[in-house]
């Protein structure tokens, strides 16, 4: 049975941004959304964010000053991947891809493919990621391990594989 088949198992959670909705409650999401709300606040919580759940979140954010590599992409999916397994148990991770925006050399996108539990529907999230990009070297200087030169080696080595 689909989830839109009556079947509740999802269940319902607060909108994030927090908003009302028409009658002046708190506005509510179910299903599928509630779950990529869920996803996305597992995201963007650092861990010791919660006072209450201290543990809580996901390490992406340690790596906001990295380089943007392949090993930076490596483990920033291995600790997305951590994250969701550990406080999503609605969901199934098939897979956490890492892209770089060629136009803005801050942004990554995390792309996670996933399928909820016991509904054969897969679906995936892109997670913008920003992050602070190494400083062009000076002219004269080689270029910063991880840089401008380092990105488009590792877009092309992602396209061929």
């Amino acid at each position: 049975m689909g989830i839109g088949s009556g079947i509740d198992f999802v269940g319902a959670g607060w909108a994030f941004p927090l908003a009302t909705d028409a009658t002046g409650g708190v506005a509510l999401v179910v299903r599928e959304r509630e779950i990529e709300e869920a996803i996305r606040l597992i995201l963007a919580t650092a861990p010791g964010e919660r006072p209450m759940r201290p543990e809580f979140g996901c390490r992406v954010h340690d790596h906001v000053f990295a380089p943007i590599n392949a090993s930076t992409a490596g483990a920033i999916a291995s600790d997305v991947r951590y994250a969701l397994e550990m406080w999503e148990p609605r969901i199934t991770v098939h897979d956490v891809l890492i892209s770089f925006d060629q136009a803005d050399l801050g942004t990554l996108y995390i792309d996670i493919h996933y399928s909820i539990r016991g509904v054969n529907d897969p679906r995936n999230l892109v997670f913008p990621f920003y992050v602070i990009p190494d400083e062009p070297a000076p002219p004269g200087l080689p270029a910063a391990p991880g840089g401008p030169a380092a990105l488009a080696a590792l877009d092309r080595a992602q396209t061929r594989g």
